[in-house]
């Protein structure tokens, strides 16, 4: 009889005060401000549209209604950001919204408008459909007919046949451009993680969604997605330690603990808190998933050939919008969770920042793939702008802010350009085909010089602006050092940047060299804006540079 008393407590209660009994079981109601969330709200939002209209419309339809809602979803997304910052979000009114879990201040808002604008122009590049010939009476994109198709297969001929496009791939944007919205702004351990799975998953797939030399783009999706795992692995292990070292993965319940100012233990954690081992090593092993999502020296291995293999809209989208949110997230991690460890993070820093510069400019002197070249010189990017993460000042942050911005309209600008080079099969990257190519087509090779000239940091473009703000903080921080091999950096690199734009103009053209396709208003419109960023922020920078400056604060 007792036994059975015993189990039935199990799932039973004595009779008590209705009132009491509620107040045990009552779940409180998680507070969202959805207005504060609702760049993020909106750009997914759009998605999980998207994905009804490839479910229920039929497919002759659906390209243009996904182009029309990927560029309203943005535009809105990006309406709400100048909302909340001219609501006073970005400067006094900064705060922490979603329990907790986001980030509504100046660089959360800064890079999330800077990610809706270069993905806004990328969604131009994806949507092309002009550069390649007609397939049977039918205009094609950069995407696979039929992604589930195996390259070569009967499936896939009768796909190329039927004219099919992959449009899915506009709320596939959508959603990796949801993850990167969050990746900057996150405020605890937890969602900083499932930030960066939704907006990782989503560019494996991009990734392997080439139309032409379907191997390559499916060889260079498989290794992303590889060493992604492992940098996620990484970087779950170092939360899972820093859990165990702090009790808690909230950004400032971590700062607390490294700056000792702690007032409650948590008995279950007593024996490891406050154990400097677990968060040496927690820290380091965030860091090293950060760094490659960034492209840091050694962690670089996926870049060249990611960029190589993937469709080359793709590549633009991910070399841009990627870097702005990765960059953020380590911003906000190093300035937020780890202030205590300057002395700590600052010397292995200081490492990965030279080793990236030096061998990003060094071994892209010696490519001869223009998207493997443009990839070394964003690896050498990446070690710039750690030069103004080094430099732990307020300059430091927002001269990191406008680098990302600049940068990132450079990148899809230039990326845009190379989809225009062809030949009989498909983009013409291949070094030596460009040579004459400012005889033969003396504009895209004009405005393809401004972006090279832009990425070497020649004076009157927003490449200068850039390298001279992220060089003029990490100075004032004291790495004179770094600097000075940002400059020599900066020189190997301007080699071969200028090596292309001779080989362009005063190389003879070969006869059976490639065309210059003539693109639809789409891809105009985002080389123009590439373009005219690029200028805009190299001639008058002083408006973005305070624009930034006021938006380099960090809420806690």
């Amino acid at each position: 009889m007792s036994s059975a008393v015993t189990v039935h407590s199990l799932w039973t209660t004595a009779a008590g005060s209705p009132s009491a009994l509620n107040a045990n079981l009552a779940i409180p109601a998680p507070q969202m401000e959805y207005g504060q969330l609702s760049p993020v709200l909106i750009v997914l939002g759009a998605a999980i549209v998207g994905v009804l209209v490839e479910a229920f419309l039929p497919r002759r339809s659906r390209y243009h209604i996904q182009l029309l809602l990927s560029v309203v979803g943005l535009a809105a997304a990006f309406a709400a950001v100048v909302g909340l910052a001219a609501g006073g979000y970005a400067t006094d009114k900064s705060r922490i919204s979603a329990m907790g879990a986001i980030a509504v201040d100046g660089p959360a808002l800064f890079l999330q408008g800077t990610i809706l604008l270069v993905s806004l122009v990328a969604v131009f590049t994806f949507a092309e459909r002009r550069l390649d010939p007609a397939a049977h009476g039918k205009r094609v994109d950069s995407f696979a007919a039929q992604a589930g198709a195996v390259p070569g297969s009967p499936a896939e001929q009768a796909a190329v046949k039927a004219g099919f496009t992959t449009t899915e791939v506009f709320p596939i944007l959508l959603f990796a451009v949801g993850g990167m919205l969050v990746f900057p702004a996150a405020n605890d351990l937890l969602t900083l993680f499932i930030a960066l799975e939704v907006f990782s998953l989503p560019l494996y797939v991009l990734c392997a969604l080439a139309r032409r030399q379907r191997l390559l783009s499916q060889e260079s999706a498989v290794k992303y997605f590889l060493l992604g795992a492992f940098s996620s692995a990484f970087l779950l292990f170092g939360i899972a330690l820093l859990y165990g070292y702090a009790g808690t993965v909230t950004y400032s319940g971590i700062a607390d603990v490294v700056g000792g100012s702690v007032r409650q233990v948590d008995p279950a954690l007593a024996g490891t808190m406050g154990n400097d081992v677990l968060l040496l090593i927690g820290g380091a092993m965030v860091l090293v998933g950060l760094l490659f999502k960034v492209g840091a020296v050694p962690f670089h291995m996926w870049t060249p050939d990611v960029y190589q293999g993937a469709p080359t809209p793709v590549t633009g989208f991910m070399a841009a919008a990627t870097k702005v949110a990765a960059f953020g997230a380590l911003l906000r991690l190093l300035y937020v969770v780890l202030p205590g460890l300057r002395w700590d993070w600052r010397p292995v820093m200081w490492g990965v920042a030279i080793v990236t510069m030096l061998i990003g400019a060094i071994v892209a002197v010696t490519q001869t793939d223009v998207k493997r070249l443009l990839a070394y010189s964003s690896i050498a990017h990446a070690g710039f702008i750690l030069a103004g993460v080094i430099a732990a000042t307020p300059s430091g942050i927002s001269s990191v802010l406008f680098y990302l911005a600049a940068y990132s309209f450079v990148t899809v600008g230039a990326f845009a350009v190379v989809t225009l080079v062809r030949d009989a099969g498909g983009e013409a990257t291949h070094l030596s085909k460009w040579a004459g190519l400012g005889r033969r087509s003396p504009l895209v090779a004009a405005v393809f010089a401004v972006f090279l000239l832009a990425f070497a940091g020649i004076p009157l473009t927003s490449g200068f602006s850039g390298k001279f703000a992220v060089f003029k903080a990490a100075a004032e921080g004291g790495a004179g050092v770094l600097v000075i091999v940002g400059v020599i950096s900066s020189a190997i690199a301007a080699f071969f940047y200028i090596r292309v734009i001779v080989l362009m103009f005063f190389s003879e053209p070969k006869p059976e060299g490639p065309t210059v396709a003539v693109p639809s208003p789409l891809t105009m419109t985002a080389i123009g804006v590439g373009v005219a960023v690029t200028l805009v922020l190299g001639v008058a920078p002083q408006y973005f540079l305070d624009l930034a400056s006021q938006a380099g604060m960090f809420v806690r």
